[in-house]
């Protein structure tokens, strides 16, 4: 993955008002791509800038003029033909590839004209704009035909006569770029006399220097950030307010990863199912660019089995009449798309008070079983990936906690499939009245009683008979999910106690509403069971439930901490006769700190009772 960027910055205006701190702002920046984000190239623009060379051709001159910006944007991103391909087959090669990043910055005047949006270039004349500005709409068009999959524009064009006014810049839309304004095109910008920046430039670099939980590694939390710390800035020094915004065309790459280092877990997720989207609406253009991204940023296998996918629809497209052969290892489009369907669910995020904060509508994979006279069983597509497993000592648990979710670990789980919910009555029914493999089972053990209510009064060795009896109906391996299996699941990608965020509320999940987690609300004690998925709310992977309701069996047998847990292991068994076998979820009639990803609880595997219940996992072989 290549990075490149383009920075200008204009003070001395021939023709326009003079400004303060723009040309300093370009230097920061280029500062921050050379020395901290180690691009490859940095294109600088100023006053004073050295010229830039090119192969055999004369050098460039950088300074910020019409003919010089235009020149080096048709020039160096002209398209080439390779003359390694025979004269009859030529073909035109672009400078950059679909996963590499193009950054241009600008800080300086900026204008609307035309009906479209120009820069004000060093020379440009107010009363002839066409002639001597250059058109955004050229810019984008110039960096595209670079070949750059990632082309992200920051626009600091609202500045004039000391303050930064808006001269109406942000209307336009930019079809595959993502561009940052500075504020609403009806604002102004301003400059900072006592920082010797603008604002809008001293937010931005603040925010690409974040590192930790908080940083603002996707586009989505750089404008979020942005959209607090300018008006701060702008307040805390008696300006007017500003609001800087993004415009990512199309809206999928509002969470494009921009600082891959910075990235977490969820960021990938996001960009994985972004990307599963853009191939559904027949953006395979952009599905490639977002599966190329998780290769060379994350060394993603899933991510190189779809990209090795993407380019077999994309060669079919356009020729059928040689043959493609499917690379090994990864998946074919007869195994995997011809087995699975999508479907559409909530996720919600919630402040430290509850609060849902965030609503996001996404898809996932899933697969129907059919269990017979008319009872299905839904198994949602589980992406693998590395996570960390286990709490930190930061995190609030329960009193009498005793150091079993440490210590925390990292954990690389394969791609499988799990129960959309905790299995229901009907489908415990429907799978109890199938040939007994090993046990007996009640086909109507549960207290609360509903077709759609999990069943519950089961123990570990009932559940493991109800996986004997699924799997030798589907002639594939159905089984009790392992405990790091249960918490990736759960977790989604998220670090924080509940995968919808620092705590939980009755109104999200079912457990004893009495009490509360953190600084949530106290909430109401259903004293039974719910329907399965009856509060509308998924994690990141489309799995309901996974918070409260019932205690779900895991396979591991029971371990008093992590202390001497082999790596990488999926299901961890002992030798020693142990017949204490884990639990995750919480349940119905639990403490909300029970209910957290990383809580685990055991029981004997012959137990059972109301709050007990289970799902199952199958690692089909069209998921490897």
């Amino acid at each position: 993955m290549v990075n490149w960027a383009i920075v200008v910055g204009i003070n001395n205006y021939h023709r326009s008002q003079d400004l303060n701190y723009a040309k300093r702002d370009a230097e920061a920046m280029r500062d921050w791509f050379v020395k901290e984000a180690k691009f490859e190239r940095v294109y600088l623009f100023t006053e004073d800038s050295p010229p830039i060379s090119f192969r055999n051709d004369k050098p460039i001159l950088t300074q910020p003029t019409y003919l010089n910006l235009r020149t080096f944007l048709r020039v160096q991103f002209e398209k080439r033909i390779d003359k390694k391909e025979k004269d009859e087959n030529k073909r035109e090669k672009t400078l950059l590839q679909s996963g590499d990043n193009l950054w241009f910055f600008f800080a300086g005047h900026g204008i609307r004209a035309f009906d479209g949006d120009y820069l004000m270039l060093l020379d440009s004349d107010p009363d002839d704009i066409e002639r001597s500005a250059i058109s955004v709409n050229y810019v984008t068009e110039r960096l595209r035909s670079s070949g750059a999959g990632n082309v992200i524009l920051f626009l600091d064009a609202c500045r004039n006569e000391g303050g930064r006014n808006s001269l109406g810049i942000g209307d336009e839309k930019h079809q595959g770029v993502v561009t940052f304004y500075s504020c609403y095109p009806s604002q102004k910008s301003y400059e900072i006399k006592e920082l010797e920046h603008g604002s809008f430039t001293k937010a931005l670099l603040e925010g690409l220097r974040i590192q930790g939980e908080n940083n603002c590694a996707t586009v989505e939390r750089l404008e979020r950030y942005l959209q607090q710390r300018v008006p701060e800035i702008n307040q805390k020094y008696r300006q007017p307010t500003q609001f800087p915004y993004v415009k990512p065309e199309p809206g999928k790459k509002l969470y494009l990863i921009l600082l891959p280092k910075f990235a977490n877990f969820q960021d990938i997720i996001t960009l994985k199912n972004n990307a599963f989207k853009a191939e559904i609406e027949g953006d395979l253009e952009l599905a490639e660019q977002l599966w190329t991204q998780l290769v060379l940023s994350f060394s993603d296998s899933e991510a190189l089995a779809e990209l090795k996918r993407i380019w077999i629809k994309q060669l079919s497209s356009v020729s059928v009449s040689a043959p493609v052969t499917q690379a090994t290892g990864s998946r074919s489009h007869s195994e995997l798309d011809d087995r699975t369907d999508w479907f559409e669910f909530e996720v919600v995020q919630v402040n430290i008070k509850g609060e849902i904060e965030k609503r996001e509508k996404q898809k996932a994979r899933f697969f129907t079983e059919d269990l017979g006279n008319g009872v299905t069983l839904d198994m949602v597509y589980i992406p693998g990936g590395t996570f960390t497993m286990g709490s930190p000592e930061s995190e609030e648990r329960y009193e009498g906690y005793d150091g079993r979710e440490e210590p925390q670990h990292q954990v690389t789980i394969k791609p499988f499939f799990m129960g959309k919910y905790p299995i229901t009555q009907v489908q415990w029914k429907a799978v109890a009245s199938l040939p007994q493999v090993n046990r007996e089972l009640n086909p109507d053990p549960s207290r609360f009683k509903g077709e759609n209510l999990p069943v519950e009064r089961v123990s570990w060795y009932d559940a493991v008979e109800f996986c004997d009896r699924l799997s030798q109906k589907a002639k594939r391996e159905y089984r009790l999910p392992g405990e790091a299996e249960w918490e990736y699941a759960c977790r989604a990608g998220t670090t924080t106690p509940f995968h919808f965020g620092q705590t939980i509320t009755a109104d999200l999940a079912n457990y004893d509403g009495n009490y509360t987690y953190g600084q949530g609300p106290k909430g109401i004690d259903r004293e039974k069971t719910t329907p399965v998925g009856s509060f509308n709310v998924a994690n990141a992977f489309g799995l309901f439930d996974m918070h409260g309701n019932v205690w779900e069996w895991c396979a591991d047998h029971w371990h008093d901490n992590y202390g001497d847990k082999p790596n990488n292991i999926t299901i961890w068994l002992s030798s020693d006769g142990n017949e204490l076998r884990l639990l995750r979820g919480g349940s119905w009639l639990g403490l909300p700190a029970y209910c957290r990803s990383a809580s685990r609880n055991s029981l004997d595997a012959g137990y059972s009772a109301d709050g007990l219940g289970f799902r199952v996992v199958c690692a089909a072989a069209w998921t490897q």
